[in-house]
């Protein structure tokens, strides 16, 4: 009886627990107020509620933490660089893209290599955008060295930048090899082993380009014993000559035949076997300095000196493409003064006794040097691979793959290929479809930018209305390649400033005015000058000829005089 009461007990409390619980879960909903409807991303769901079919994109603005400090907590990340030279928009997101080598290897550490190698069809900007990395690397501190301009396209910007134009051609300029440039003004500034090591490096670019010359000269390379008597005759030189020497002065050094060449030359106490040997190497300088291929350009003192504190650009345009080994010639040059320039300013920053100095090179056209003769391949290779240590960032141009694996040479075009493997940054604008086996053979590229990139060399549509082409859909576009890291495709972006500067189409602003073309010009001018002094408006009688329809035709006299006709009047 007492346990069936404790159970009977036990059951009641549960119950009355039970009771108590489920009339507060009533009272709680009671007091909850229904769920709210909210609407979408796009807006109301559902027929006539207004959901918006595109979401159009928030427009973007960019400021300074001063400007903009109480924003700061809404503001989110762009998902691309902000390190460098402001090239544009990103095509997908609107962001702003900073890139260029040269801050993306020293202040981001985004690349190992502060180069960058630029790909594009004719005339979708490719010089644009190297043009605006240059003008906002200047900005940095970072002179831009245009090291041979082959059509040309950065004249403008280095005169705008105040920098030095240095123009080279058949009598248009002269580029002395043997100049010591301002290495020989820099060794007196330094002391020990700083200024040993910066006579040494002058002394062999000078070689270097004697023997560079003397290659193209030949379509050969000078011998071992010929290079060994150069040496010594430029040390001779450097010893007895006052002053700048000049390749005129090298040859007759070799002609003089002094003790220091003849012990080199191995003339065995016999001037006859010592002019023997020279024979070669002393009818190769005549051809230098007597104006044959290469023509003066190099026999003189130079007409314009390369200074290491401005932006430079040397004017190459006005040799014609025809002149392959001048171009060679001429190119060899100029990317040994500047870089010997760019020696220079780092030996003296080293010993502390000038700032610290970069260098932007920018090789474009570079199919166009690779092409110029033997040698050019090997030459740019060695500067791709010591950049950095030369302290300078690099550019390089060009069309396609197709430009750098068209070269005779299958170890060139081995060569060329990893102009395009090392470099740090690769820029592809529209490229056809043919070259992207090329392309990835050396640059990992996804199927959807190989579409893109094939989709922006499309050739502009025609507008009926005006009966012109409208702007093609790639100018201006790029996709920007590191590494295997997916692409950013930006839009770049000029300012009212640089429209000018970078206009290749200046010859063409205006119409033709020859011929026919001249002649109409002329009598609409004749026609409103005799208009504003009240006269008829009748063409002069000497610019425009009249041979009447039948002779003998009343009002007119037709005479001959000097196979044309001379209208005279009648009455």
């Amino acid at each position: 009886m007492i346990g069936r009461k404790r159970k009977q007990k036990s059951a009641g409390i549960k119950s009355q627990r039970q009771e108590q619980i489920k009339k507060a879960q009533e009272a709680g909903a009671e007091e909850q107020e229904p769920p709210r409807r909210r609407p979408g991303m796009r807006g109301w769901p559902g027929r006539a509620t207004g959901q918006a079919g595109i979401v159009q994109m928030a427009d973007e603005w960019r400021g300074t933490t001063v400007q903009v400090c109480g924003m700061w907590p809404f503001a989110i990340g762009t998902g691309t660089p902000m390190v460098g030279v402001p090239i544009g928009r990103n095509l997908h997101s609107g962001a702003t893209l900073c890139c260029d080598p040269i801050s993306w290897f020293q202040r981001a550490k985004l690349i190992s290599n502060p180069s960058a190698f630029v790909l594009g069809k004719p005339g979708l900007g490719k010089s644009t955008i190297i043009r605006r990395m240059a003008t906002g690397l200047a900005g940095y501190g970072v002179q831009p060295l245009v090291l041979g301009d082959l059509k040309p396209d950065y004249v403008d910007l280095i005169e705008a930048l105040g920098g030095q134009v240095i123009t080279l051609g058949r009598g248009r300029g002269h580029l002395n090899i043997l100049d010591p440039g301002e290495s020989k003004a820099a060794a007196e500034r330094l002391t020990g082993k700083a200024r040993s090591q910066i006579i040494a490096d002058g002394h062999g670019r000078r070689l270097t380009m004697v023997s560079a010359l003397l290659t193209i000269m030949r379509s050969a390379p000078p011998s071992d014993r010929e290079e060994t008597i150069l040496d010594r005759a430029l040390k001779v030189l450097d010893d007895r000559h006052d002053g700048i020497p000049v390749l005129p002065d090298l040859l007759k050094v070799i002609q003089e035949a002094p003790d220091e060449v003849r012990q080199v030359a191995l003339d065995r106490g016999s001037m006859d076997r010592y002019r023997e040997v020279t024979d070669g190497l002393e009818a190769s300088l005549i051809g230098l300095v007597g104006g044959g291929r290469l023509g003066e350009t190099f026999s003189k003192p130079t007409t314009n000196p390369m200074v290491r504190d401005r932006p430079v650009v040397f004017d190459v345009s006005a040799i014609d493409d025809s002149e392959m080994d001048l171009q060679a010639a001429v190119l060899l040059a100029c990317w040994s003064a500047g870089f010997g320039t760019a020696n220079v300013a780092n030996a003296l920053a080293d010993a502390g006794l000038e700032p610290r100095r970069h260098y932007f090179v920018i090789l474009d056209e570079l199919w166009r040097a690779l092409r110029a003769g033997r040698g050019m391949v090997d030459r740019v290779d060695a500067l791709t691979r010591l950049n950095r240590q030369r302290g300078v960032g690099m550019a390089m141009c060009s069309h396609t793959m197709s430009d750098l694996m068209s070269l005779s040479n299958e170890e060139d075009r081995m060569k060329a290929k990893g102009f395009v493997e090392r470099s740090g940054m690769v820029i592809c604008g529209g490229l056809p479809s043919a070259e992207m086996p090329m392309l990835q053979s050396a640059v990992p590229f996804s199927q959807a930018e190989q579409d893109m990139l094939i989709g922006w060399q499309d050739p502009p549509a025609w507008d009926p209305s005006t009966n012109k082409e409208a702007e093609p859909p790639g100018r201006g576009k790029f996709l920007v390649k590191v590494g295997g890291r997916p692409g950013i495709p930006v839009s770049v972006q000029l300012t009212s400033v640089e429209a000018g500067i970078n206009d290749t189409n200046k010859l063409w602003h205006q119409t033709s005015r020859v011929g026919r073309a001249t002649q109409d010009a002329e009598d609409a001018e004749a026609a409103e000058v005799a208009e504003s002094e009240g006269s008829p408006k009748t063409p002069d009688a000497a610019a425009v000829s009249h041979t009447p329809d039948r002779p003998g035709e009343p009002g007119s006299t037709a005479t001959g005089v000097s196979g044309q006709t001379e209208v005279t009047s009648g009455t």
